[in-house]
């Protein structure tokens, strides 16, 4: 039995007076490519962090929702059922009240639960530390009541909790990688019609390694800025007159943007969706060939389309990127949203320690604050523990 699972386990019976009747996790997880290309049924290409969300949980009969978390301060946060409403929770604690709400609105018989949550998900640094969250309790609440459901479905009944209960408009990639994705892969994923394949991702076995270096920059998707490139992604869609951006046929992107004449802002966010698509079936095609290192330019060049394209960086990403490559780097790019949070850097295993140092040089440099870096490798999705 893992520290973690012995910690969070002990946490609950303190807090509520008896043992839980099971212990979950679920991890973050880093977007090797394909960003913002989820809410426009494009493709992406998650895979899964051993940094956890852990959830001890029993169910309750009486339609009240008690939480706790090892990592706010505060006591036990106790929800009646029956009260919770969308958008009326901006604390943590809205990411599992509302999984508990939409698995009700979806019909499922949840009539209360005890939980006690601990994770080791970076918060803010856009690893998902949200959706993990959520999926820890879906899949505990699955479990316990009998739901059925596959992972797939519990990933979209999370994503719902997070657009209409927390009110973030976000994809449905955090939520599927979580949940879906499995230790030494990468997951590709299909956002229109969910299909998946598991993408062997061993990168130590050749020689590299992935970092992932948190800016220590936070963001918040529930910001203005995600949901107004959101707004121009359908905008450009309806002025195009396709169904979603996945529909723009790269190899016509030229004609589409023609189309879109002076709507500068919409060309941009055009371009960089189709084309990030473009990019994550070529690193599909060079995993699958096995030329593992001619994917770092395309991460490169994911890059440059979200700091140019769609304008989701920022000095310290943009520091990140480029000191990385200039030190030696195979390859690399923000991950998630943007605005902050984290970026991802390909390496020969030779090569880690002169660029971690070359970066965080770097931001002393520029006195910004000491990034975190740590050497991602692909995990399990989520699981029950005990």
């Amino acid at each position: 039995m893992g520290a973690a699972q012995v910690q969070v386990r002990q946490g609950f019976a303190a807090l509520y007076g008896a043992e839980p009747e099971g212990v979950w996790s679920a991890p973050g997880r880093v977007n090797l490519i394909g960003e913002h290309t989820d809410y426009n049924d494009g493709f992406v290409m998650p895979f899964a962090l051993p940094h956890t969300a852990v959830a001890a949980v029993s169910r309750r009969t009486d339609g009240r929702l008690r939480l706790h978390s090892a990592d706010v301060e505060g006591g036990i946060v106790e929800l009646s059922l029956d009260d919770l409403a969308p958008e009326s929770d901006k604390n943590w604690t809205a990411y599992p009240a509302g999984v508990v709400w939409a698995l009700r609105e979806a019909g499922h018989p949840v009539t209360g639960a005890d939980v006690h949550l601990s994770s080791t998900v970076p918060s803010g640094a856009g690893l998902s530390s949200s959706a993990a969250l959520e999926v820890v309790v879906a899949l505990a609440l699955n479990d316990l009541y009998e739901l059925g459901l596959k992972r797939w479905q519990l990933a979209r009944l999370c994503q719902r909790a997070e657009n209409v209960y927390v009110g973030a408009p976000t994809g449905i990639m955090d939520q599927t990688a979580s949940a879906c994705c499995e230790a030494g892969h990468a997951l590709f994923l299909d956002t229109r019609d969910l299909s998946q394949r598991q993408i062997p991702f061993d990168l130590a076995a050749e020689g590299m390694r992935l970092l992932v270096v948190d800016t220590q920059v936070k963001h918040a998707h529930s910001g203005g800025e995600y949901g107004k490139r959101r707004a121009g992604c359908e905008q450009g869609a309806d002025l195009l007159g396709v169904h979603a951006l996945r529909d723009v046929d790269h190899a016509e992107l030229d004609t589409a943007l023609e189309r879109l004449g002076d709507e500068e802002e919409v060309r941009r966010l055009v371009r960089h969706v189709v084309t990030e698509d473009a990019r994550v079936e070529r690193v599909v095609d060079l995993l699958k060939a096995g030329d593992t290192r001619a994917i770092g330019p395309v991460l490169t060049e994911g890059h440059a389309s979200l700091r140019d394209d769609f304008r989701v960086s920022c000095p310290e990403l943009d520091l990140v990127v480029d000191t990385a490559l200039a030190a030696g780097a195979l390859g690399a790019r923000m991950t998630g949203g943007g605005f902050g949070g984290s970026a991802i850097v390909l390496a020969e295993e030779a090569d880690v320690v002169a660029i971690t140092k070359a970066v965080e040089d770097a931001f002393a440099t520029a006195g910004f604050t000491a990034p975190r870096v740590f050497e991602a490798v692909p995990s399990p999705g989520a699981t029950r523990l005990a």
